[in-house]
Order: structure tokens, then C-alpha cells, then sequence
């Protein structure tokens, strides 16, 4: 599926169902909550949340009070879906539609969050150039979260594959700008009650 290919599909993916019924939908982000509270991020830090979609995790960033958020991701549909749902608060938010393979930033950001997008990557070129992109996307010291189905998680996802990882896996594939701070796995309930085991695993940038 070339990048193209991409955009449409997640774009008819997003315009075919409620934000409810998607299965990665969770009503509270708990365990990127929890990793936002252990750093003790200000509320000036700069974050951005990759392949954020229709996640709610925007929502309850702005409840806590941060004031630099991005959030990211391929699906125009998803996007607007999402400020629809924030109303005013919205205006807070910068919001990029891209990509994350031809994502150019701006500014740099001191927390890179990704749930579930970067396991869509299958390609090597594609997983490099993410990498590439988060590297040069994160502020010295910067802290990175990807989260993504692991060993025993599906797959695939909306009919498209994912990319499996183990704790050593994906350190490797980071290992080159990002040190490994932990890796938790966690079962993650669908709204068809479907349980999917996903890694998530935190980084700090080094030089």
C-alpha cells in the first residue's frame, strides 16, 4: 500500500463508523496517562501525539492543563472529527494532516506519543524514515511512547498488517538515538470485547 493508498483508506476507514466502534476506541488513555504523570512534564512542554486520530487523549491533555499540543495524523476525516468534538478547546490545538513518513516539523517537541500508528509500518524504508523523523523531531533529552501490538497481539487491524514487536525488537529498532527507559504489556478490551495485547515501551532521546 503506497502512501497514497494509505490516506484513502483511512479516510474511508474513519468516515465509516463512529468514533466508538473503531477497535483501538478507549474512553480513557490510562496507560499514556500514567507515563505523562510519572514524567511530571510542565504544562509548556511540547507534545505531540502521532497517528492521534479520533484518541481522546488530546481531551485530557487539555483537562491537565498543557498548552503546546500537536496532534498528527494521515486521516483529514479523523481530524476534523476530532476538533468537531473539542468545539472551542480546538483553537488550542495545532493539528497537522501528513503522513508521519513525510512529516517535517516545525518546531521541536519534548514528548513524542504514538499508540498504534507506528505498527502500520511493515516496509524498512518506512520504519527508518519514522525513526529519522522522531529523532529529528524531539528536543535533546526529549522522552518518546510508542505503543503497538505485541507478539500476541493481532495481525492485523482494519484490514490492514501490523508489525509485531517484543521489548527487544522495537529497543532495537530505536536504539541508535533512544535509550529504552521500560516496556509494559497490556490487554486492551475492544468495544466487540475482544481483547488485543499491545507493548508500550518508553524512550529518552540521547546524543
Amino acid at each position: 500500500m503506497n502512501k497514497q493508498e494509505r490516506k484513502k483508506h483511512w479516510d474511508a476507514i474513519y468516515e465509516s463508523k463512529e468514533h466508538t466502534e473503531f477497535s483501538w476506541f478507549q474512553k480513557v488513555p490510562e496507560v499514556s496517562l500514567r507515563y505523562f504523570e510519572a514524567l511530571n512534564l510542565p504544562s509548556t512542554a511540547r507534545i505531540i501525539d502521532v497517528g492521534g486520530g479520533n484518541s481522546f487523549l488530546v481531551d485530557y491533555l487539555l483537562d491537565l492543563g498543557y498548552q503546546n499540543i500537536t496532534v498528527l495524523d494521515i486521516s483529514e476525516t479523523a481530524l476534523l472529527k476530532t476538533k468537531e468534538r473539542l468545539g472551542n478547546r480546538a483553537k488550542q490545538v495545532t493539528w497537522i494532516v501528513s503522513d508521519i513518513t513525510d512529516f517535517k516539523p516545525n518546531s521541536l517537541y519534548d514528548f513524542w506519543h504514538d499508540r498504534a500508528a507506528f505498527h502500520f509500518l511493515s516496509s524498512k524504508e518506512d520504519i527508518q524514515a519514522y525513526t529519522r523523523i522522531a529523532n529529528r523531531s524531539l528536543s535533546d533529552q526529549g522522552y518518546m511512547l510508542i505503543g503497538g501490538f505485541s507478539l500476541n497481539g493481532p495481525e492485523k487491524c482494519s484490514g490492514i498488517p501490523v508489525k509485531r514487536y517484543s521489548e527487544e525488537t522495537i529497543s532495537e529498532v530505536f536504539s541508535a538515538n533512544f535509550k529504552k527507559l521500560e516496556c509494559v504489556t497490556v490487554n486492551h478490551k475492544t468495544p466487540s470485547e475482544k481483547t488485543q495485547n499491545f507493548i508500550f515501551c518508553s524512550f529518552k532521546k540521547h546524543n
